[in-house]
């Protein structure tokens, strides 16, 4: 029996989407719907994020705009904007909530650069382990019927083979990530 290389594709793509999700909360010092989607607020007896209650735009490069379609929800989105891990400055008027981004200084880009750096190596690091837990099991294969030295070898290479192009894409986040913060 071949190993199945579906599932470590599917673990591999896991560590990328957390990783990714890591990055997209480094904020840039340049204004983006992405920001802000996914804070959550109190709406309607229940915690909603604000990607669920209006639209969210960013008509210029220091504001976010988001147009509320509930007139009820207007505190509770100023709130969680204003408090908490996102700590904005809103501005509303009327079912409209503005927010304003200050550019990054060079001192905190260059923070942030390293950061994203953090970010990639943690990345890197949980793919080397969910490599070292398939190789383990690769490996267990010996001494099973129907399964060759041959049979191993081949998987361990594409075991290689995968890691490495993960790893990669891990580093293309990274390098797009820095370009972004870099880029004034």
């Amino acid at each position: 029996m071949a190993f199945n290389f579906s599932d470590l594709t599917k673990k591999f793509d896991e560590v990328l989407d957390l990783v990714d999700g890591d990055l997209k909360g480094i904020k840039t010092g340049r204004a983006k719907p992405s920001l802000v989607e996914d804070v959550m607020v109190e709406a309607y007896g229940t915690r909603m994020p604000i990607k669920e209650l209006g639209s969210i735009t960013a008509p210029d490069p220091h504001s976010i705009v988001i147009s509320l379609w509930d007139q009820g929800v207007v505190a509770g989105v100023e709130k969680a904007l204003s408090s908490g891990q996102s700590q904005f400055n809103p501005s509303v008027d009327g079912q409209t909530v503005r927010i304003n981004i200050a550019p990054l200084t060079g001192e905190k880009r260059q923070e942030l650069v390293k950061l994203v750096a953090q970010q990639i190596e943690s990345g890197r690091q949980m793919i080397r382990g969910v490599r070292t837990d398939a190789k383990r099991d690769v490996e267990a294969q010996a001494g099973e019927s129907g399964v060759s030295e041959d049979d191993i070898k081949a998987d361990e290479e594409e075991l290689d083979r995968l890691t490495h192009e993960f790893i990669g894409k891990l580093e293309v986040m990274g390098k797009s990530k820095e370009e972004e913060l870099l880029t004034i």
